[in-house]
Formats: C-alpha cells, sequence, structure tokens
C-alpha cells in the first residue's frame, strides 16, 4: 500500500440474519480503526445470494450499526447491483487466460473428492477442465487457474506472516453456473474498485486471504493490508452461538443494554490498552491499534456485560437515560408523558438497575393507582400493629414543610423516636404502602418523588387494607 494513503475500510455483512455479536465486534474494529486513522468507513451489503438475502435482515444490520453508533461515510452499496462489473472481470480473465470454464457436474465433484480422499490426496479440483478450451454452456462454471507452484505470503496485522504453498490451493470458482459470481471473486473486485486499503476480518477467512491474493495479482489490483481477529467463544471455548445466549446486537438493546456500554465489552474482547476496562468513544478512538489486539479467541462472558452496563446506567447523561427507558414503559402499557415525574423515578431507579428491563420493572409502582402488595410483605407488615404508624404519619405529614430527601429523613427519625420504636417497624410498613414491594428505592426518594397527595392516598388505602384483613 502506498505510504501516506488515505485509510479506507469497510463492513460487509450478508443480509441472511441479523448483525450478530462476532460481526459487530468486526465492524467495531474498523469503524475505531479508521476513526482513528481518519480515514472512510464503507459499508457494503453482500446481497449476491438472492435466495437468502432480505430487505428486513438489511433493515436490521442498518438498525443495529446505528443503534451501536458506528456510522458510515459511504454506503449502504449493495453487491448484487455490481453483477455486471464482477461478470466483466471474469470475462477479462477468461480473455487473458487465467481464468477458464468448466462443465464438471456436483456428482462428477463428489466422486474426484472421495478419490482423492481414499488415496490421502488433499481433495483440491483435479484440473480436469483446465486445458480443454471450453466456451461458455448452460451451467458452466467458471474456475480460476491458480499457480501450482510458488508461495503466497500474508503478512497480517494481527497474526503477522502466514505462508501458503499455492499447489495446495484450488482452482476456485470465480463464478456459479447461475452466472453470479461467487464470495471470494465479488469480495475482490469490490474491494479494489472502493479502493479498501485495509482489509479487518474474522480469522475464519484466513483460508480465503491467499486466494483473494492470487485474485487481486490476476487482475493487476492493488492488495491490500489484511488483519485477522480471533473468533469470539462462549463460556464453554466453543465458537458464540445461541446457545449461549443472545447472539444477536438488537436483542440485548431489547435487554435493556445501553450501546455505550455493549460497544465498551465489545472492544475488550480480544483488545485492551493496560488495566483499563472502562472507556469513552474518543478514547477508544485516541488509543485503539490492530497492534493491540491478542491473537487468540476472546470469551464471551455475559456477567461482565452485566457490571458494565451497571455502571453506564449509573453513570450516564440522565436525559439520555429518561429518552432511552421510556419504550420499555410504554411497551409496558405505562403513561411516562409527564417528563418530570419521568426525570424522577429515573433517578430514583438508575443507581439500583442493571438494565432498562430491570428499570422498567421496578418503576411499575410509581405509576399505577392501587397497587398490588406483595403477600409475604402485606402478611408481615400491614397488620394492626403497625397501623398507628401508618396513622401517625398520614396525621403529621401535610405539616411537614420541608419535603426533601432529609427533611423526610428527619421526620421519620423523629417519629420513630417519639414513638420509642424501631425505624424499620414504620419504613417498612410505609414502603409496602407506597411501593408494595419489601424492596425498592430508599423510602424518602420515593416520597419525595410520588409527592405528598399521593403518598397521604397510598397510606390511607394501606390503612384501610389493614382494616379489612
Amino acid at each position: 500500500m502506498t505510504e501516506n494513503k488515505e485509510v479506507r475500510t469497510r463492513f460487509a455483512p450478508s443480509p441472511t440474519g441479523f448483525l450478530h455479536i462476532g460481526g459487530a465486534r468486526t465492524a467495531l474494529f474498523n469503524w475505531l480503526f479508521t476513526r482513528h486513522n481518519c480515514g472512510k468507513f464503507i459499508l457494503r451489503i453482500e446481497d449476491t445470494d438472492q435466495m437468502r438475502s432480505t430487505d428486513e435482515s438489511t433493515q436490521a444490520i442498518l438498525d443495529a450499526m446505528t443503534w451501536l453508533g458506528l456510522n458510515w461515510d459511504e454506503g449502504p452499496f449493495f453487491q448484487a447491483k455490481r453483477v455486471d462489473i464482477h461478470r466483466a472481470m471474469v470475462e477479462k480473465l477468461v480473455a487473458e487466460g487465467k481464468a477458464y470454464y468448466c462443465t464438471c457436474t456436483p456428482d462428477e465433484l463428489e466422486e474426484k473428492r472421495k478419490r482423492a480422499l481414499a488415496e490421502n490426496r488433499k481433495p483440491k479440483y483435479d484440473g480436469t477442465c483446465r486445458d480443454r478450451g471450453l466456451l461458455r454452456s448452460p451451467n458452466s462454471v467458471v474456475r480460476f487457474r491458480c499457480p501450482d507452484t510458488g508461495v503466497t505470503v500474508v503478512d497480517d496485522l494481527v497474526k503477522g506472516k502466514i505462508s501458503f504453498n499455492n499447489e495446495e490451493l484450488d482452482d476456485l470458482i470465480i463464478e456459479r453456473g447461475d452466472d453470479y459470481p461467487t464470495y471470494n471473486f465479488a469480495v475482490v473486485v469490490d474491494d479494489a474498485l472502493m479502493g479498501i486499503t485495509h482489509v479487518i476480518r474474522g480469522d475464519d477467512h484466513v483460508n480465503n486471504t491467499p486466494r483473494q491474493i492470487l485474485l487481486y495479482n490476476a487482475l493487476g489490483y492493488e492488495i491490500p493490508v489484511f488483519g485477522h481477529v480471533p473468533m469470539i467463544l462462549g463460556s464453554d471455548k466453543t465458537r458464540l452461538s445461541k446457545r449461549h445466549g443472545a447472539t444477536s446486537v438488537m436483542a440485548y438493546k431489547d435487554m435493556g443494554y445501553l450501546p455505550e456500554a455493549l460497544v465498551n465489552y465489545l472492544v475488550r474482547l480480544g483488545w485492551a490498552y493496560g488495566d483499563q476496562e472502562i472507556f469513552s468513544t474518543d478514547e477508544l478512538i485516541n488509543l485503539f491499534s490492530l497492534e493491540a489486539v491478542g491473537k487468540s479467541a476472546a470469551v464471551f462472558n455475559p456477567d461482565k456485560l452485566l457490571w458494565l452496563n451497571q455502571h453506564y446506567i449509573k453513570e450516564y447523561d440522565h436525559a439520555k437515560l429518561v429518552d432511552n427507558i421510556r419504550p420499555f414503559l410504554i411497551d409496558r402499557g405505562i403513561d411516562a408523558s409527564d417528563a418530570v415525574f419521568l426525570s424522577n423515578v429515573v433517578n430514583d431507579l438508575k443507581s439500583r438497575s442493571k438494565t432498562l428491563v430491570e428499570m422498567a420493572d421496578g418503576a411499575g409502582f410509581y405509576f399505577e393507582d392501587e397497587l398490588d402488595y406483595d403477600k409475604d410483605g402485606a402478611e408481615k407488615f400491614l397488620k394492626p400493629e403497625f397501623a398507628g404508624h401508618l396513622k401517625n404519619v398520614v396525621e403529621k405529614l401535610p405539616d411537614l414543610t420541608n419535603y426533601t430527601k432529609q427533611g423526610i429523613e428527619e421526620f421519620l427519625k423523629t417519629m420513630a423516636e417519639e414513638s420509642n420504636t424501631k425505624l424499620k417497624f414504620i419504613a417498612q410498613p410505609l414502603r409496602i404502602a407506597l411501593t408494595g414491594k419489601t424492596v425498592s428505592p430508599g423510602i424518602d426518594e420515593v416520597m419525595v418523588t410520588l409527592g405528598k397527595e399521593k403518598v397521604m392516598k397510598r397510606i390511607e388505602r394501606a390503612m384501610q387494607y389493614i382494616g379489612s384483613h
């Protein structure tokens, strides 16, 4: 690659499903490398598999990228719209004798494969059609004439130098019988014509790279720099899959994770900067380098992600957190239109919530007109011996002028002293009366957020409950 050339990277997913965790990390590494080097990040949708590609999957990928904040500078380009370009390049190679038509049938190829294995030979194509000078015919494919001597070297930014003997490689198919290009060919043409300088992708593509380098050479294209990042494993050290939990990026959004938390977690799956765990986006852009990406596979740890998410919820911009929680409340049928009230609710809950789902579940009691009391809590604390404490609160509360967290705390302490009882015998019945739960944010916080009027109504209803049970 020419020195001082603008860095251009790409993320090129196939729209055959959702954007999964592994793909998202690959996109993130590309994005960070590009932003660090002030380059251009290109999004290309590789949809030449027309049988499996869907518009819904394309939109799901775009939505996930947008949610993660991985903005692209060019695209999205659609590979299927570039098929004429790919076909022209195939014809060019055929005309130059660097590719040829092949009419071997799938059954014949399977027979060759079995014979090679039986004879302890590598099951690669045996070149039957290589020198037959065939022309295009129905169902014929086009194969690349791979050099059968020499070595192809990949100078990988992550894995270092890797060498491949050309005689081990295959005369790979570059155009299928349906006239569509294969992945290895289309990706080379598109990367070259889009000026991609760095190809950063998962190490499951390592074995494709020497074949692609030979195609670059045959087409007269400049070869990009390659970097292959290790895969992500589940806790059992096998490749991350659905059996380990959610693998779709948007599933984590639905489970109440913040995008910044997921980004921070994904970048630490295989990349490190000392012992630092928490990074802002600006820090990641400034610090990221492929040299710091590890060579071994990373293990996905859901508990670590949950810890990070809890941290981000606590530290998140408050207004953004309010905006993020609102859809979860609306899904639960809660009217979250009172922005000031909702802001106070979020303030009460954010230090106690690991996910937005947990926060939304915990917020329900603030918005309910009539609470369902926790059965065990009600049996323990909504009893006649505590009714006097609740009556005391409801009678004295109207005269409390310092209706703040501190004022309420002092108010309840004074009441406990005057009643010659422990504070918990006032606070716990009050908690059940106001929240329906035995566990909640601080009772003083809850009272401030609910306001005097709602607090008094809820206490009176709890006293009625005691009287009727």
